[in-house]
């Protein structure tokens, strides 16, 4: 029988009821795969009549030297700062090693992050950086034959590298703080939970009041889009139930959260108290400066980095999850 040229190895995988890098690691030996698992991709291959493209394989098998990062950069986005900080770190150590970096955009969305990954994969690189748009997506089903490291957030269920930001500490800290201040209708103000970023904010925040014996007041609590207009509607809606201070999980929704405390000249933190993520230059001239939480942004991406470079010297080494510290900065809008 000849060779159908119109099979993949997702097709394979499919087939095997495992993932596309499972079938990948049985083909090229780049992780530990049982003899089970092998056995069911390998019989997958005879039935569908699968053979491995040795050119392709033999190019694959030399190093590029790339690496590439796929990250959400929207022009609107104040935050674009946090991922070229963390752009910044991954380059640094690359360079010291001999490798280079190329930087993808996903725009926050799925389905362009699919056709970056897919054209990220034609170009052979050696392994991939990436902030996951999704955490329902089955990331494996896309990834080619390189290693995987999620940064800053990780999709559910996921058997990869990464490297995050301990959010629910520093998140319960921060609500911790303003408790100790005497607030105990403290609002919270967030994106969508899609990312496990926000997830871990709101779990930080929850467990503070609780432990305090605050009761959580579904009131007090508005997720929307993350939008500068949002952060401003949002922040009115909430004041009509009297908080006495707010926890805002996003830089650019607290731009619009101070927009409107300004505008209507509500005294901070007189009449309401104020804590944000990120540190920006401009959370410092607001009136008055704002209380944030400063995520180390370059430092995940030096970590990352190096957790890429030992993947790709040791395929079968264990699993790693790195969680950097992020720091409470007290100013006077708490």
């Amino acid at each position: 029988m000849n060779e159908n040229k119109n099979i993949s190895i997702k097709d394979v995988a499919k087939h095997a009821n495992v993932s596309t890098a499972t079938v990948s690691h049985v083909i090229n030996g780049t992780r530990f795969v049982s003899e089970e698992t092998k056995r069911k991709v390998h019989q997958a291959m005879d039935d569908l009549n699968y053979r491995i493209n040795s050119v392709a394989r033999s190019l694959r098998s030399r190093k590029s030297h790339v690496i590439a990062f796929l990250a959400p950069i929207l022009a609107s986005e104040t935050s674009n700062f946090f991922f070229m900080s963390v752009a910044a770190g991954i380059q640094s150590v690359l360079k010291q090693n001999n490798y280079h970096l190329v930087l993808s955009d996903s725009h926050e969305e799925l389905e362009f992050e699919e056709d970056e990954i897919r054209m990220l994969s034609s170009q052979m690189i050696d392994g991939l950086i990436m902030a996951p748009a999704s955490r329902e997506c089955d990331y494996d089903q896309h990834f080619g034959d390189y290693p995987v490291v999620y940064i800053d957030r990780v999709p559910n269920n996921h058997q990869r590298d990464s490297v995050l930001v301990d959010n629910k500490t520093v998140s319960k800290e921060a609500v911790q703080m303003l408790i100790g201040k005497g607030h105990k209708r403290i609002a919270f103000l967030s994106g969508p939970h899609t990312l496990t970023t926000t997830e871990e904010r709101y779990e930080g925040y929850i467990e503070a009041l609780t432990e305090a014996g605050i009761a959580v007041d579904s009131q007090l609590i508005r997720i929307g889009e993350v939008t500068l207009s949002n952060g401003y509607q949002l922040t009115d809606v909430l004041l009509q139930h009297d908080p006495s201070a707010i926890f805002v999980t996003d830089n650019v929704m607290a731009m619009g959260v101070m927009s409107y405390l300004q505008e209507k000249s509500i005294r901070v933190p007189g009449r309401i108290a104020v804590v944000a993520f990120d540190e920006f230059q401009w959370t410092r001239i607001t009136s008055p400066p704002l209380t944030v939480i400063e995520q180390p942004a370059f430092e995940l991406g030096v970590k990352a980095a190096e957790v890429m470079l030992e993947r790709i010297e040791n395929a079968n080494a264990p699993r790693q999850e790195h969680r950097l510290t992020a720091k409470l900065i007290v100013r006077q809008s708490s």
